[in-house]
């Protein structure tokens, strides 16, 4: 199955390397600059999974997590956090905001596929048939 991505970053390249790393996995792969731009298009094109940045502009990745949590449509969406910010307290915050797992940058391309496939599984296994 072709997974959709949205990639939530303000840095165009790392936009385009996970991009890169992404599609030939057979992950059909979308983007936005910053979190307002991001609800948007969550709203517009319900991806199957998001790949979300911490700190960016107009809104961060914290208050995107906790916004899309809030909404009884995009609740069950999984988020994966995606950030240099890594301390303990960093990763607890964006766990506690509501992502579904908190990694590093950066992240090798396999470890990266396996954490959006996991998450994926978790969330088929949680939807009732």
């Amino acid at each position: 199955m072709n997974w959709t991505v949205l990639v939530v970053d303000d840095e165009p390249l790392t936009q385009d390397l996970l991009r890169l790393m992404l599609e030939p996995a057979g992950f059909r792969v979308s983007g936005a600059e910053d979190g307002l731009e991001a609800l948007q298009m969550v709203e517009e094109e319900r991806p199957d999974v998001m790949i979300l940045d911490v700190m960016m502009p107009r809104m961060d990745g914290i208050a995107v997590c906790k916004t899309l949590r809030s909404n009884a449509n995009t609740a069950d969406l999984p988020i994966v956090m995606l950030s240099g910010k890594t301390h303990l307290g960093a990763v607890e915050e964006g766990l506690q905001a509501g992502a579904n797992r908190y990694l590093p940058k950066p992240m090798s391309r396999m470890d990266l596929i396996q954490n959006l496939r996991e998450v994926l599984a978790e969330k088929a296994q949680a939807t009732p048939i």
